[in-house]
């Protein structure tokens, strides 16, 4: 996991329109996959740091939890229906969202692109 979120951040240093729209967010952000915790400290649309957990010192804006099996999901090039939106996991009941929503809303095509970032690029042959 530790891994992917490293090629998430440098996949999100490389996206130009990405760090536009996340240049006003800066805040911590707890990921729970099957209860290992990892937090992901943005500094004006850039991901500073991630920390393993689990801190009780470590405050944190909102969270996503979820488990690997269903994020495994999300992160194919063309995610069934339900996995193919952090909503869309909470709504199929593979994942929770806690903490302040209002954060998460007003930044939340911010968000859900930089988690999108695991995803590789849809193979022609994914298409037909």
């Amino acid at each position: 996991m530790r891994a992917t979120l490293a090629t998430m951040q440098s996949r999100l240093n490389a996206t130009p329109h990405l760090l536009r729209l996340g240049r006003l967010f800066s805040e911590t952000v707890l990921l729970e996959v099957d209860g290992a915790e990892y937090y992901l400290t943005f500094r004006d649309g850039r991901l500073e740091q991630i920390a393993e957990g689990p801190s009780r010192k470590t405050p944190w804006r909102f969270a996503l939890r979820t488990d690997a099996e269903a994020l495994a999901q999300f992160w194919q090039p063309l995610p069934k229906p339900g996995f193919h939106d952090l909503f869309g996991l909470v709504k199929i009941g593979r994942g929770r969202i806690d903490g302040d929503i209002l954060t998460l809303v007003k930044n939340l095509r911010f968000f859900k692109e930089f988690m999108a970032l695991a995803r590789p690029e849809p193979r022609t042959e994914d298409l037909a």
